[in-house]
Parts: structure tokens; sequence; C-alpha cells
């Protein structure tokens, strides 16, 4: 992820480009993995500047956005995923007082989400 270069007004997300994951389940698996320490030094970079995140992504039709962009939506959505442990956990990376979550299997937890694609069809 080294070569990736985030657009001009976003360059103190540099060093979370760790979180640039484009799946719900690298989201989810980066968040129960980290430290309290890590989720918090995120959510404090990232949450100022999601408004500003959220205005560039809202330029493009979604499953349209353009390679320079798909970072920022997908730190967009990893701050979404870190923001109830942050807000209401206490900076604790699972979820207290529930099933341990690597035993729950999204479904389409593995597609890309700024694709904006539906859900695949079952058999």
């Amino acid at each position: 992820m080294t070569d990736i270069t985030l657009p001009a007004g976003f360059e103190a997300l540099t060093p979370f480009l760790d979180w640039n994951l484009p799946t719900a389940n690298g989201r989810q698996t980066k968040r129960r993995t980290s430290s309290r320490e890590a989720l918090k030094a995120f959510y404090d970079a990232a949450l100022p500047l999601l408004p500003a995140i959220l205005a560039k992504a809202d330029e493009y039709p979604l499953g349209a956005l353009p390679a320079e962009i798909q970072p920022l939506y997908n730190i967009a959505l990893a701050v979404a995923e870190v923001a109830p442990h942050i807000e209401l956990y206490r900076g604790d990376p699972g979820v207290p007082y529930a099933f341990e979550e690597a035993r729950f299997v999204a479904v389409h937890g593995d597609q890309e989400t700024w694709r904006g694609q539906p859900p695949m069809a079952h058999p």
C-alpha cells in the first residue's frame, strides 16, 4: 500500500493507509485485531476528515469511484467500523458481552464495497 497517494487535503491519513480495506471482512478483521490505542489513533485522525471524504465520494456515482478516491471511501467505511468501539465500547476492539465475532461469516463480506454491486444470488 505504500504506492497509494491520497488526494490533496487528505495527507493526514497517509499513516493510516492500512485501513484502506475494500471489503467488510477486511475491515472487521483489522478492527478486531487492532489495539485500543491503534483504533483511537485512527478514529481521531479520520473522523474530522469524514465530511470531506464523503463529499469527495459523492462527486461520483456509486460503483464508479476513480481509483484515487477508493482509498478515501474505504477509510470512511473503516471509520464506521471503528466508531462504535470508540464511542460505545470504551475502545474495546471486540464487542463486549457478545459471541466471538470470528464465528460469524458475512455472506457478502468479501465483496469490494466501493463497487456498489447488488448482493450475489444464492443457488
